[in-house]
């Protein structure tokens, strides 16, 4: 409750006091996100597995993800096991979220391994892929969503590892663009990942044709690629690289801005995960 007090001397017109209480309801109903409607968030990161102390890095990645309250999280080295609930699962269930988990594994295995997808919204289609090699053990998923009334493919992966691999790793793109092809249909699409590779390499070059990379678009005139941007964690002695990425479809989306996440140790010097992860915020490119 709250009350206007006028002075005796003067009284102000009925139409001042009601433009008065007008201001200061709406002030008072006014939502507090600072997120537009038209905007999607999304976060990638590679958990890590369960190296370390996971239920405390679990703990640490849950307050940060909540505080940012993201549309959509991607999430690599996914794992689940007998005796290790799947990380993607509890992490959504935590959240609220809804997930689907892809793994090149078969799904009788105690013991999976692969990349996850979790959307506030519905999950109303989902679909996985194996890509090639086979024995490189490496796949991409998708969901279909619906984000602030916007449908919306969102995609995932992880690719091969090795620094003189990118021949691999350019034909596990194409596998990728084949999935995209035959799921996306007329809504746009967004892309996330642990791509093993700077941005700007050859053979994410067919990527780049089709897509924005986020982080780079939003720091126009600025090198990402140098030691300051990295994804990777130089205190657990990874060199200084970024290789995590967010990519948006090109005249779908513009990129708002993007940033470096859960990249503090806590006060013990736990760290989240050996990755850092990468938020970016994205409009529709109509806006």
């Amino acid at each position: 409750m709250f009350a206007i007090i006028l002075p005796t001397w003067r009284k102000p017109a009925l139409g001042a006091v009601m433009a008065i209480l007008v201001l200061a309801l709406t002030a008072c109903q006014r939502p507090r996100s600072t997120q537009a409607p038209s905007t999607v968030d999304v976060v990638t990161l590679n958990l890590w597995h369960d190296k370390q102390d996971w239920p405390h890095r679990q703990d640490m990645i849950i307050a940060e993800l909540k505080a940012l309250a993201p549309d959509v999280i991607v999430l690599q080295e996914v794992l689940q096991d007998a005796a290790l609930p799947n990380q993607a699962q509890v992490l959504a269930s935590r959240l609220g979220y809804r997930y689907r988990f892809f793994s090149a594994d078969a799904p009788q295995q105690a013991r999976r391994y692969g990349n996850a997808i979790l959307v506030k919204g519905a999950i109303e289609q989902s679909r996985e892929v194996k890509l090639a090699p086979r024995d490189d053990y490496r796949n991409a998923g998708w969901v279909r969503t619906t984000a602030h009334g916007m449908p919306l493919n969102v995609y995932v992966t992880h690719l091969h590892y090795k620094p003189e691999g990118g021949a691999i790793r350019a034909e596990q793109i194409a596998g990728v663009l084949a999935l995209i092809d035959e799921t996306a249909g007329d809504a746009p699409s967004i892309i996330g990942g642990d791509f093993n590779t700077r941005s700007d390499t050859p053979e994410l070059a067919p990527l780049r044709a089709r897509f924005l990379e986020a982080y780079s678009e939003a720091h126009a005139g600025v090198d990402t690629n140098t030691p300051v941007h990295t994804t990777l964690n130089t205190h657990l002695g990874h060199p200084p690289i970024r290789i995590d990425h967010v990519f948006a479809q090109r005249k779908a989306f513009r990129v708002v801005d993007a940033d470096i996440i859960l990249d503090q140790s806590d006060a013990k010097g736990a760290w989240p995960s050996d990755h850092y992860g990468v938020r970016v915020r994205l409009a529709r490119a109509v806006d």
